[in-house]
């Protein structure tokens, strides 16, 4: 599709990363308790904003890559392929309470600033993007821009819709969470497995 290897893998690994606890995740929260739905949709403006930021970036380098150097560009996906499979490895090994992230500062008013700067300064993101980007371009049928385009557009519109959601319903999700701390530890197992498959399948292509 446009380019992109795999699109419905694609589409599920960007759901299971922005459903692991994370900076992002606990931010949108905060600004949401605090600001409600106007606070948790101006958070959502300054991850996004974030997120394109990173992922330009990262097409910045791929272009290069695929324009002059092909064989690179494959040790590159073979190397986000691993880097999925060890993000789900630790996820798999984790001790309880030992993964996701502390309480974040937000400040009122200033949600959409804040959640972009947590999101630029996340050095996870930062490789998570160049790490994750190349594994879904299809090398032999990608478009340049089109397909580059096609990426950002999906990211930016699951990641709306999913915090939407988490905004519709943070008090509830918190709750749920400090209350099911097992099943909130035996969904993250499951996150890690896909992963791993994910780096596998993606690996072997």
């Amino acid at each position: 599709m446009l380019g992109i290897s795999d699109f419905g893998a694609f589409c599920a690994a960007i759901l299971i990363f922005l459903a692991l606890p994370g900076p992002g995740t606990f931010a949108l929260l905060t600004s949401t308790a605090k600001g409600g739905m106007r606070g948790g949709l101006a958070a959502t403006a300054g991850l996004i904003l974030g997120d394109q930021i990173l992922l330009w970036l990262a097409v910045a380098g791929v272009a290069t890559l695929l324009a002059s150097h092909p064989l690179a560009f494959h040790a590159v996906q073979m190397a986000g392929a691993a880097y999925l499979a060890w993000i789900g490895l630790r996820l798999l090994l984790a001790k309880p309470g030992g993964s996701g992230a502390g309480p974040i500062r937000i400040e009122a008013g200033h949600y959409a600033r804040q959640a972009l700067l947590i999101t630029l300064l996340n050095p996870k993101a930062i490789v998570f993007y160049m790490a994750f980007f190349p594994l879904f371009i299809d090398p032999a049928t990608h478009r340049g821009l089109l397909t580059f385009g096609a990426m950002a557009l999906t990211i930016a519109s699951i990641t709306f819709v999913y915090c939407l959601l988490l905004s519709s319903f943070a008090q509830a999700v918190s709750a749920q969470v400090r209350a099911h701390q097992r099943l909130a530890r035996a969904l993250e197992r499951l996150a890690g497995v896909f992963l791993i498959g994910f780096g596998i399948r993606l690996g072997t292509q």
